[in-house]
């Protein structure tokens, strides 16, 4: 049966995009012993592919919305793949970021396509199941990360110290670009031959991609590089042009006759409020993540790799919620959204006290159950709402929306964490997750009339 290996494949691919936001992270020190890269350069290293990936993921939806999200899903897997191996035989650190670029390029062009051929080729129960599990790869696959980084730095297989951090991507992209022509239609999106190629190179909103880009990548850079670099004016700058620039994308997007990204998906009830749910509880997680790292390396001196593992509690808590909650009773599901960022808000106030991180393991386990109810179900309530024919802005929106919630995250707590601590840190942060259990409860609320197939499919206003 290809459905079970159809989603192995789009799986494994999303794990291996998703993990190389922070793979490298553990990495950084054995690559500035190794290549002499300074301190901008690692940054670079980290940021660079976060960047790109911000800025072109629209830009990847729309690609497979047009041409075809089998063939953009096996473009983007094999420039990820080759952008892999140039960054584990990078010989200069100019090099190895240049690859990281290149490399979030590819993952522009790959992620989004996961979920619009779940979209396509999973129905009813198997839609949820999909969904579910695509949830946890998509939210873990940074904790996980920097596990294996940590893992495969410490091992320093044949020698070659940092290099397999990347490496590893290569055999498995190999083996999944195989196993995409076996198992994965050919179905899921428009062929682009002949004239009809044509036409849709013309449908590209040109002016959309150029403005995003630039908004995207000015509001990733002053938040992903200000910190270290002591917040100096350009970053202020940056971030006041981006939120210009990302104005005039959302105006023009309303006015163009072929938008970069169709917000009319926005139009079902409930639809507003329930992405920006999904996106709080996917903030908070990252904070938690990223100031809780910080917590246990630089206050308590543990390694990489135990800071690593002390996370994987959680991960086996978002794990089992991930699995299970589509076999619940439908009114425990509908209750899910709201619970769940209430949950995880409760055990970041007790993780601010500073209490042991061993100790508090099965609260960790709780916190990742609270992270999967509050995200999964909703997302996939969310998901019967979109018609096929938007499922690419549907996921672009899905993708871009956490992104920019992570990123947002990491800087905001991230500071507050390096000004006050980390009471004050997690502190903002369970109250910013209560917040998104009130968008849960309005999201769920509004989505109650039986009129959203209607607002789903009106036509756009030109």
């Amino acid at each position: 049966m290809r459905t079970p290996l159809l989603l192995a494949v789009l799986l494994t691919a999303q794990t291996m995009a998703s993990m190389d936001g922070s793979i490298a992270n553990v990495a950084l020190p054995a690559i500035q012993r190794d290549l002499g890269a300074t301190g901008a350069m690692q940054q670079l290293v980290l940021s660079g592919y976060l960047v790109v990936l911000g800025s072109l993921i629209v830009t990847g939806a729309r690609w497979g919305d047009l041409f075809g999200h089998r063939k953009a899903f096996r473009w983007g897997l094999a420039v990820f793949t080759i952008a892999s191996l140039a960054c584990g035989l990078a010989p200069t650190p100019l090099a190895l970021v240049a690859a990281r670029v290149v490399q979030g390029a590819g993952a522009a062009l790959l992620i989004p396509q996961v979920f619009s051929l779940i979209q396509h080729h999973f129905q009813g129960a198997e839609r949820r199941r999909a969904i579910g599990m695509y949830s946890m790869v998509l939210a873990l696959g940074v904790a996980l990360g920097q596990v294996l980084g940590g893992l495969l730095v410490s091992a320093d297989l044949f020698g070659l110290s940092w290099r397999p951090v990347f490496l590893v991507n290569v055999p498995v992209g190999a083996l999944l670009l195989v196993a995409v022509g076996r198992v994965l239609p050919a179905a899921g999106g428009p062929a682009a031959g002949g004239p009809a190629g044509t036409l849709r190179v013309r449908q590209f909103d040109v002016p959309g991609i150029v403005v995003l880009a630039l908004g995207m990548a000015a509001f990733t850079t002053s938040l992903t590089l200000g910190r270290e670099a002591g917040r100096p004016w350009w970053t202020w700058a940056a971030l006041g042009g981006s939120v210009v620039l990302l104005a005039w994308f959302v105006r023009h997007q309303l006015r163009a006759q072929h938008p970069l990204l169709d917000l009319v998906v926005l139009r079902p009830r409930g639809m507003k409020a329930g992405l920006l749910a999904c996106a709080v509880v996917m903030g908070g997680y990252a904070a938690l993540l990223f100031t809780f790292t910080l917590h246990v390396q630089d206050d308590l001196g543990w390694t990489p790799l135990a800071a690593g593992l002390a996370f994987l509690p959680y991960t086996i808590g978002f794990g089992a919620m991930s699995l299970t909650w589509g076999r619940m009773p439908e009114r425990v599901i509908r209750a899910l959204p709201v619970a769940g960022p209430v949950v995880l808000a409760l055990v970041v106030s007790v993780v601010a006290t500073g209490a042991s991180p061993w100790g508090l393991a099965p609260l960790l386990v709780l916190a990742g159950a609270g992270h999967a109810a509050g995200y999964s179900p909703l997302i996939a309530g969310l998901s019967d709402l979109v018609p096929p024919h938007r499922a690419s802005a549907f996921s672009a929106l899905n993708t871009t929306g956490p992104l920019v919630a992570q990123t947002v995250a990491i800087a905001a707590i991230g500071g507050i964490y390096l000004a006050s601590g980390l009471a004050w840190a997690l502190g903002t942060t369970a109250a910013v997750l209560a917040v998104g259990a009130v968008c849960a409860a309005a999201a769920l609320r509004a989505a109650r009339p039986a009129s959203t197939t209607a607002d789903a499919t009106a036509p756009v206003s030109q």
